[in-house]
């Protein structure tokens, strides 16, 4: 049977006119990981240096207000690449899911079926094989977690080692996919270790040995002095949160002796600075090639961090704004102006749609997020106004045992019901209480609010 996305990008190859708009785009997407929203220095950050993502910034779209829909690891990339929620794609924590994995219908497989020649490099976390999955030419991954230093690698199918720092050798090996020379337009998924701890992690997604940073060594005194931002949320006791206010076994209670220590912090930032350097790399070799004004060029995180808000450190997976929010970036100078900023609520599921989208390939009806193009093009009007945040209990870190929610969030409320715990649920003004300081779960005067974010979830609940 003929393949329907090929048609349609070969009728568009077609019927196109010469302008240069008309072509479909080359598409570079960048992962980089556990990288909070506000870790970037167009977001304002005031001391991390990111220029090179500054650039795509400035040059392309910020949206400043993006967030995942699942915070952990592997449900976050399986997001990005399907374009649907977690409930739908199956992959639900960081548990050994290889079978799944290698069923999931991704936008690089779609754009390979069109036209596009593919290309995974990186990291793939979603079970620790590392063998190729279907739609990709070329395949570069690691079982499982990986290691920052003389990585092993499956390239294709053949196992080697290579010598040096992972983060530059994840972008030498992009570099060199660009440069081909092709007739057909590419998709290049590029997915960073960093900024992951290095870990040893069993099948049952369970921490073997200490966690710890590692940045490349022409990076290790970077930020010696840096000042460290506190939001006000940080080093503080929770109150009023009772899954946080539960007694975990031997652990200590949540507050000043459980904050992510300063030099973990410094490291991540040092680990950042290679990716940004690397990403300088891929817009150099695009405009060598003068295929920069012609690629579709987008960064993300796959989940946040904390610093030590609510005394939470590396848990990462609640609904918290420190988790659930993203930095998303995208430069496109054939349809995206210069220096534009979106406000409106993006989502990690909304990547997948917009790709596709723009480069002339149908959008399947089991996609769940949306193309964000009407937002480039200024048509505003009747965009999302709130979205289903998950979660499902693994494992992991005991601090966090059986803390399984569903949330729904909007501009201004957040509503969180945790599914395994009763009388838990927490209630949040963003707008007057943007760091989640005060739980008004049982405040009367927020009854009516909180039946209509109850609504609310059931609805999105429904809809996927």
């Amino acid at each position: 049977m003929p393949n329907p996305h090929r048609r349609d990008f070969l009728g568009m190859l077609a019927t196109a006119a010469p302008q240069a708009a008309r072509r479909p785009p080359n598409v570079v997407f960048v992962l980089v990981d556990d990288l909070r929203w506000d870790e970037l220095g167009c977001m304002g950050h005031p001391s991390v240096r990111t220029p090179q993502i500054d650039r795509l910034a400035r040059e392309g779209a910020l949206f400043r207000n993006a967030f995942h829909t699942t915070p952990l690891c592997s449900p976050s990339r399986a997001c990005f690449l399907t374009g649907q929620y977690a409930h739908t794609h199956g992959i639900v924590d960081n548990t050994a899911r290889t079978g799944q994995s290698h069923r999931l219908s991704t936008f690089p497989r779609l754009l390979h079926e069109a036209g596009y020649e593919t290309a995974y490099i990186g990291k793939w976390h979603m079970g620790n094989d590392d063998s190729p999955r279907p739609g990709f030419d070329r395949w570069i991954s690691f079982p499982g977690q990986g290691t920052y230093l003389n990585p092993t690698l499956n390239d294709n199918g053949r196992t080697r080692r290579v010598s040096g720092y992972v983060t530059d050798i994840f972008t030498d090996l992009a570099v060199e996919f660009i440069r081909a020379r092709r007739k057909r337009p590419f998709c290049l998924y590029l997915a960073h270790k960093a900024l992951h701890p290095e870990i040893q992690q069993r099948d049952d997604g369970s921490i073997e040995g200490e966690s710890i940073f590692i940045p490349a060594e022409r990076h290790r005194s970077l930020y010696a002095t840096a000042r460290i931002p506190r939001r006000p949320s940080y080093a503080r006791a929770p109150s009023g949160k009772p899954a946080l206010e539960r007694s975990i076994g031997s652990l200590p209670p949540l507050g000043p002796r459980t904050v992510t220590d300063d030099e973990t912090i410094r490291n991540r930032w040092r680990e950042l600075m290679a990716v940004d350097e690397g990403l300088g790399r891929l817009l150099t070799a695009l405009d060598e090639r003068r295929l920069l004004e012609d690629t579709l060029v987008i960064l993300a995180g796959d989940n946040g961090y904390f610093y030590g808000e609510h005394g939470l450190s590396h848990e990462r997976r609640l609904a918290y704004e420190e988790s659930i929010r993203m930095p998303l970036v995208m430069r496109y100078p054939r349809r995206i102006r210069a220096g534009s900023r979106f406000d409106q609520l993006a989502l990690g599921i909304d990547v997948a749609p917009t790709i596709l989208e723009t480069a002339g390939v149908s959008i399947p009806p089991r996609i769940e997020g949306r193309s964000l193009l009407p937002l480039w093009g200024g048509n505003q009007q009747r965009w999302r106004e709130s979205f289903l945040v998950e979660y499902f209990s693994d494992r992991v870190f005991p601090r966090i045992l059986n803390m399984g929610y569903q949330a729904v969030r909007t501009s201004e409320w957040k509503y969180i019901h945790y599914t395994e715990l009763d009388g838990m649920d927490e209630l949040y003004n963003l707008r007057l209480d943007p760091y989640e300081v005060e739980n008004r779960i049982h405040d009367a005067a927020a009854g009516r609010v909180l039946d209509g974010l109850k609504a609310e979830m059931a609805g999105l609940l429904q809809k996927g």
